[in-house]
């Protein structure tokens, strides 16, 4: 408009015209925050910022809150100045918002909000959300594997590792050598019958080979790292089921009066610790 001067009236970033706002600004003596991280990450007892910084305000000593968020539930973390709850000997705010945890734990994984009250500003109050993820390592997994396996039979082999976060993957080996998700993928293990599930820990032959037994161990791994079970054998073994009826039917031939015994009578067995099959001792001569 003719004659009319437009008067511009900074603050904090903000900017007014004579008859309203400016094209582009933002309401006069607004609080604004924002975040360097809305998504922060750490490793357990490791130190972690959660930055909470004002963008604008006016108001001289605002009220800053922090709440820790889990199952839908807000607990104060930073309330009237101090900090309290979980947190109270292991976080401080640094000026004038941002919080900072040290020592973290696998506890503090949650959802944060950060709360600022201006009460001199035209709009008084804002937020903003920061999610916090603090990994933990996994620990040794729980490995358990058949020490001993038919030719042809079926075998499992399982791994377990619960208090990593996030949730373990895992590997196996043989003889130190990575088993493959997919045996055809690899010279060494094409002709395998086996799955390999990497989010259980499940490793399962569904026809054992020769060639399948050796050192087996699995590592559970994560973001924050990985650890390993020991090495456990397992042993593949030939039941010579038709030697042995041979020696029962020589023995019935030759009038001994004998009757086909049941498992571990004449013969000495050995069941397996994870299998429903039994075996002869190697000293057993057919």
């Amino acid at each position: 408009m003719p004659g009319l001067s437009l008067l511009k009236i900074k603050r904090h970033g903000m900017c007014l015209a004579a008859e309203g706002v400016l094209e582009g600004c933002l309401p006069t003596w607004a609080v604004v925050l924002k975040t360097d991280d809305p998504a922060p990450w750490t490793n357990e007892f490791e130190s972690i910022e959660l930055s909470c910084l004002i963008e604008s305000i006016s108001t001289n000593n605002p009220r800053i809150e922090w709440k820790k968020i889990q199952n839908s539930e807000p607990s104060y973390v930073f309330f009237d100045k101090r900090v309290s709850g979980d947190l109270e000997h292991r976080a401080r705010i640094r000026e004038p918002a941002t919080l900072v945890i040290t020592n973290a734990t696998r506890s503090d994984t949650a959802d944060y909000r950060c709360e600022v009250t201006a009460p001199n500003d035209q709009k008084i109050f804002d937020e903003i959300l920061i999610s916090l993820v603090v990994r933990v390592k996994p620990v040794v997994p729980k490995c358990s594997v058949p020490k001993s396996v038919p030719v042809g039979k079926s075998a499992e082999l399982r791994c377990v590792e619960e208090e990593g976060f996030p949730k373990s993957q895992y590997q196996w080996f043989l003889n130190k050598e990575e088993i493959p998700d997919d045996p055809k993928t690899s010279p060494r293990f094409f002709n395998s019958s086996y799955m390999l599930n990497g989010d259980t820990g499940t490793l399962k032959f569904t026809e054992v080979r020769r060639e399948d037994a050796g050192e087996y161990y699995c590592r559970a791994k994560n973001d924050a790292g990985h650890a390993e079970c020991g090495p456990q054998t397992m042993e593949v073994y030939d039941l010579n089921v038709a030697g042995i009826r041979g020696y029962f039917a020589s023995q019935k031939e030759a009038g001994n009066n004998y009757k086909v015994p049941a498992k571990g009578d004449g013969v000495d067995y050995v069941r397996t610790e994870d299998e429903g099959d039994f075996r002869h001792k190697s000293s057993f001569v057919i």
